[in-house]
Parts: structure tokens; C-alpha cells; sequence
């Protein structure tokens, strides 16, 4: 059977439409978020409206179950409880504290300056022109009482030979480092030698006080203070020694040769100062008691105060700074 030829089959074109009109879709921005002042708690959530866990300018919002431990009543009853209990321990430190050491007076110790520090400083090293060497009274005062250190540079203080003895000791170690020779009992020695010494200074002092029957008003204070001042002298000599030989012993003409200056400034520094305190006039405050002095008595306190200024300082100072740093031990050079 013939089939009749039929042309091939074509699909007519497709045409997209054209959009007659231009339409925009406007961008859609969250609104800003509240502000909220520290404490006030955000809306149900946790969240404020838009999303973001700040509020204006991204600052940190508390959680509201974080306010809700604060203002919680146990909370607070517990914190109340916390706050006494510190409060009676302190009261009861300070209480068994002042049994053996008075607050107040110890304060009247480190009442000092800027200026009063350089000034005593002065004094310690150069004490050659210093006049008076006499303590001033408080003229407001019903009782004769001194003033503190920062209105008299007469006045004893003990901010400078702590200071002084904490200088030491770092740079004792300091020196030691320097010279590869650093051990970390070195502080612990070097701290236990100074503590010793200051010991059996206090000793000698308390000893010449009894048996010279001296009843001046000097405290214990004044007596740990007077026997500090010699670590001024004693960093001189160390810094001097670990420059000129490596920190080993005062030896040398240069080291030897400090050390005899400040040693003598050191006495006699302590013959002007302490000459009010194992020396006291018959009419001063430091004679409370208005005693009249016998003038044998008096020619042996002198001499006391003098072996205690000269003879027992050189010894005290020589063990302090004739010491073998550059070993990293304890050594006499």
C-alpha cells in the first residue's frame, strides 16, 4: 500500500512575554533593637524584638535568670551572712593583733613623704652638717608627743629600712644571676642572714637598755628602725662591689673604700640620733621621769652608745656585705 508523502512536522516558535510594567520589592530591614539598662530584664525569651542578643550599640544584657539569682531573698540572706562573718573575722585579727602590736602606733611609722625620704636619705649618707638632730614636738598635743616622720626628718621611720632590706635582698640575688650563679634559696638565705642580724642588734639594744637602767620613752620601733638605717649604706657597698668585682666581697681599695665611708656615716648618724633615746637630758620627754642622771651613769651609757654605734655596726656591716655572691653561696671573701 503507496503511503503518501507528508512534510515533517515543525512545532511553531515560543515567545516569552515581556513584562509591560517594572515593578520593585521594597528590602526588608529588622527595626533596632530596644535599649535596656543594666538590671532591667528583656522581654519573655531572653531575646529582644529583632533577633539580637545585645541592646543599642551592642552592649552585653544581663540574662534574666542571672537577675533573678541576685534578687533572690536567699541570696541576699546568704550574702548578708557572708558580709558578717568577714566582718568579725577582721574585728577579731585586729583585736588579737593589737595585744602585741598597736595599729595606730605602727602607722605614725610609715607616715612619710616623697620629700621626707630623699631628705632622710640625705641625712643617712651625709650626715656630717645636719643640724638639729633633736625630735620636734606636736604643739597641738596635751601630752608631749612627737611628730610623725613626714613633719620631722628627726623622726625615726620604718618604710626606709624596709625598703632598704627588701633592695638588699634582691639585689643580693640580682647580682648573683648576673654572675650564673643563681640558686632559688639564695632569697630565702639571703633573708634569714639579714633577719638575724637584725635580731641580735635588737638584743644587744634591749640588753644595754636593762642593764643601764635607761627608761627613756624609745618603743620598740624606734630601736627596729635605727638598727635599718645601716642597709642604705650596705646597698652602696653591694652595688659598688658587683660593679667593680663581679659581686664578690666588699675587696678591693674601691669597695673597701665605700664601705669605710658609709660605715662611718652609719655611726655617726646613730651616735646623734640615739643620743635622745639612751642619752635623755634631765627635763625632755625622753626622760619621763625626771630623774637626775649620776654622772657616772651617764659616762657609761656614753660609752655603750658609742661600741654600739662604731664597733658593733662595723661588725654587722661586714657580715652584710662581705659576701661571696659571685659563687652563688653564702662566703666571707
Amino acid at each position: 500500500m503507496h503511503r503518501p508523502n507528508y512534510p515533517p512536522a515543525t512545532s511553531p516558535p515560543l515567545h516569552h512575554p515581556v513584562p509591560q510594567h517594572v515593578s520593585t520589592v521594597p528590602q526588608l530591614r529588622s527595626p533596632p533593637p530596644p535599649s535596656y539598662n543594666y538590671g532591667q530584664s528583656p522581654p519573655a525569651g531572653g531575646m529582644p524584638p529583632g533577633g539580637q542578643p545585645g541592646g543599642a550599640g551592642g552592649g552585653y544584657t544581663p540574662h534574666p535568670a542571672f537577675g533573678g539569682f541576685i534578687n533572690d531573698p536567699t541570696t541576699q540572706m546568704g550574702l548578708q551572712m557572708g558580709q558578717s562573718a568577714m566582718k568579725v573575722g577582721s574585728d577579731y585579727v585586729e583585736q588579737n593583733f593589737n595585744r602585741y602590736v598597736s595599729i595606730s602606733q605602727l602607722k605614725h611609722y610609715f607616715n612619710v613623704s616623697n620629700s621626707y625620704v630623699l631628705t632622710k636619705l640625705g641625712i643617712v649618707l651625709f650626715p656630717w652638717r645636719h643640724r638639729p638632730w633633736s625630735r620636734q614636738q606636736s604643739p597641738t598635743s596635751t601630752t608631749p608627743t612627737f611628730l610623725p616622720p613626714r613633719s620631722d626628718p628627726n623622726s625615726p621611720d620604718l618604710y626606709i629600712p624596709l625598703m632598704s632590706l627588701t633592695t638588699y635582698i634582691l639585689l643580693s640575688t640580682l647580682l648573683a644571676g648576673l654572675n650564673g650563679s643563681f640558686e632559688p634559696q639564695l632569697l630565702g638565705l639571703t633573708f634569714s642572714n639579714a633577719s638575724l642580724i637584725l635580731v641580735l642588734e635588737i638584743l644587744v639594744l634591749w640588753a644595754g637598755k636593762y642593764f643601764l637602767s635607761i627608761t627613756s620613752e624609745g618603743t620598740l620601733f624606734d630601736l627596729l628602725a635605727y638598727s635599718g638605717y645601716k642597709f642604705v649604706g650596705v646597698i652602696v657597698t653591694v652595688t659598688v662591689a658587683g660593679v667593680v668585682n663581679g659581686g664578690k666581697g666588699t675587696g678591693g681599695w674601691i669597695g673597701w673604700g665605700v664601705f669605710a665611708y658609709v660605715f662611718l656615716a652609719n655611726g655617726f648618724f646613730l651616735l646623734r640620733s640615739l643620743k635622745y633615746v639612751l642619752l635623755p637630758s634631765d627635763a625632755t620627754p625622753g626622760n619621763p621621769t625626771l630623774q637626775t642622771i649620776a654622772r657616772g651613769q651617764r659616762a657609761r651609757r656614753t660609752q655603750f652608745l658609742f661600741v654600739y654605734s662604731y664597733i658593733v655596726q662595723f661588725g654587722f656591716m661586714w657580715w652584710l656585705t662581705a659576701l661571696d655572691l659571685g659563687l652563688g653561696r653564702k662566703g666571707v671573701a
